[in-house]
């Protein structure tokens, strides 16, 4: 077994080599740095989310109750169970790449009664082995087949897409990101779904949804009674636009909307995982009920230490909203005013 370092990408900055991307997929590299190669592991963005959380907490902090995973690892430890290792598997020697539904995790347990090894999500693994301080494995041939050299300190570099389509920057550099796939030619690369929902538990994580067709986006609840708010977004860096006014507009549709829906546009500094709350917002709402394409626009000054800019759509409740032709823009000097 080789053992592995986890390290998280930029969930815009790739996309899997093999077959389509998956909605809200985000890139996990897993790094042999002895060796000089790494292999990728595509997960759901509320994994990349939730590992992002746990990897960036201080050292002894416990993140939140609602991590599962740190929740599993306090009651194996109170119970005497210690987790050994979280090893990385395929779901066949035939599997092109790791995503999760081509890869699981096998987790060692030392119990009482002797070791023990449980089956679970890659992403379930992955996290258990943060909270608990487990080495992350995978098998030699498994790394043999599907790794790739590393050249440098960047792991990343093997798994980026083409240079065409990255924004330029010097290495060593933080990627500056102007606002990409606006008219969802590309599906929804890109955009990812955030809220309020996520963070209700489990049991409402799939009460909203979101789509790309016909040059347009759709954010729809997936339940009569959805939990909290959704939001389909974008985020770029604030570096163009910090001390400036900003601008973003789009042609909006709404179907059977019961609560709020509209267009969402904020900057600041995150506050917790990407998607998460923003220190400054502005948003531009719908009434109730259901109407036809029409234009709306909402525009916000940039504060000047901005770190991002998140834009998009938002619903909170029942009903569906959809966006076309989007921009985003310095404002006009008489909108900025």
């Amino acid at each position: 077994m080789t053992i592995v370092r986890i390290v998280l990408a930029d969930p815009r900055t790739g996309r899997p080599p093999h077959g389509s991307a998956v909605n809200g997929q985000a890139l996990i590299v897993l790094a042999d740095d002895t060796g000089h190669r790494a292999v990728p592991l595509w997960l759901p963005g509320l994994d990349f989310k939730l590992l992002w959380v746990l990897l960036d907490r201080p050292a002894g902090d416990i993140v939140m109750a609602g991590v599962l995973e740190e929740t599993a690892a306090r009651l194996l430890h109170a119970a005497g169970v210690a987790v050994t290792a979280v090893d990385i598997e395929p779901a066949g020697e035939d599997v092109p790449e790791l995503r999760s539904d081509t890869a699981a995790a096998r987790v060692g347990l030392a119990t009482a009664a002797g070791t023990r090894q449980v089956m679970v999500s890659a992403g379930y693994g992955l996290k258990l082995a943060v909270v608990a301080g487990a080495p992350v494995r995978v098998g030699d041939a498994v790394m043999d087949r599907l790794a790739v050299p590393v050249q440098g300190e960047d792991v990343h570099a093997p798994f980026l897409l083409p240079a065409a389509d990255r924004p330029p920057g010097r290495p060593g550099q933080r990627r500056r990101f102007e606002p990409r796939n606006m008219a969802f030619t590309d599906g929804l690369d890109r955009w990812e779904l955030a809220g309020s929902f996520l963070d209700a538990g489990r049991p409402h994580w799939q009460d909203y949804s979101c789509t790309a067709a016909d040059r347009s986006a759709v954010l729809a609840s997936a339940v009569p009674e959805p939990s909290g708010s959704a939001v389909l977004l974008q985020t770029i860096y604030a570096d163009d636009y910090r001390g400036a006014a900003v601008t973003f507009r789009g042609q909006l549709r709404t179907t059977g909307v019961a609560g709020q829906a509209g267009l969402h546009l904020a900057a600041g500094w995150p506050v917790g995982p990407p998607g998460g709350q923003l220190r400054d917002r502005g948003g531009s709402l719908t009434g109730p009920g259901s109407s036809g394409w029409t234009w709306h626009e909402v525009t916000m000054a940039v504060p000047g230490d901005a770190d991002v800019i998140r834009f998009g759509i938002s619903l909170t409740g029942r009903g569906r909203i959809e966006l076309r032709d989007a921009e985003l823009s310095p404002a006009r000097p008489e909108t900025a005013e």
